[in-house]
């Protein structure tokens, strides 16, 4: 093959068709596939909170996935998956959760860095290199955030959320919702703290607005209203 062959192969990669959504409409496939998963109504305005983005913004990219034929919208504005949106929603999902267990458990990478190294990589992840990655880190279910693999979990662990708890139950966190993963100093700020997936805390104080106090030996903490809204957990009470 000759050097401008080469080049004109490499640079067809990268060349999406008129039917394949771009990356940005992926982000809001993987963004619909959450919401429907954790059995929450997906409409327009709630996509724009998630992306922090105006209507118009996202009216232009639902009528696009709605043109490919990756979503419907009934009469009402709510939004679904169609079979083809699914699976490829789900695979997306799966490579991001699998990519963020390899970084954490086989790199060493820290919670602030392993959302967006996972976004750079998962676009880029075949088949044979998901299934290697698999191997590595033994079959997890979950991401290190606790948000199920596809395929592995395809149930949400944990369904109190922290900031609706009561002084003098115990809370084990269960998961961190996706939505603080776009935001790295929240999640800097839960593993600095040891607000990780299995971590067991008394509630000694949930004073909102100010925010959830827990304690354990050695460690007492309040959590701001605005970050304990992103941890699910179970809770029973304390003996």
């Amino acid at each position: 093959m000759s050097t401008s062959q080469s080049t004109t192969t490499l640079r067809r990669r990268h060349i999406s068709t008129a039917g394949e959504p771009t990356a940005k409409e992926r982000e809001y496939l993987e963004v619909i596939y959450y919401l429907a998963s954790r059995n929450e109504p997906v409409i327009a305005a709630r996509l724009a909170r998630w992306m922090k983005v105006q209507p118009p913004t996202v009216t232009h990219i639902v009528t696009r996935l709605l043109e490919k034929g990756f979503i419907e919208r009934n009469a009402h504005g709510e939004i679904t998956l169609t079979p083809s949106g699914l699976q490829l929603a789900e695979a997306m999902v799966r490579r991001h959760r699998i990519l963020e267990r390899f970084l954490v458990d086989v790199m060493g990478l820290p919670w602030h860095l392993i959302h967006e190294e996972a976004v750079r990589l998962e676009h880029a992840l075949s088949p044979v290199m998901e299934e290697r990655i698999m191997a590595l880190v033994g079959q997890a279910t979950t991401c290190p955030h606790g948000n199920p693999i596809p395929g592995q979990n395809e149930g949400y662990a944990g369904q109190v959320r922290l900031d609706a708890t009561s002084a003098g139950q115990v809370f084990t966190i269960r998961r961190i919702a996706e939505e603080a993963e776009e935001e790295t100093p929240i999640v800097a700020f839960l593993e600095a703290n040891g607000l990780v997936p299995g971590a067991r805390f008394t509630i000694a104080d949930n004073a909102t607005p100010i925010g959830v106090t827990l304690q354990r030996p050695g460690l007492s903490i309040t959590v701001p209203t605005h970050i304990a809204e992103f941890i699910w957990g179970d809770v029973e009470e304390d003996r």
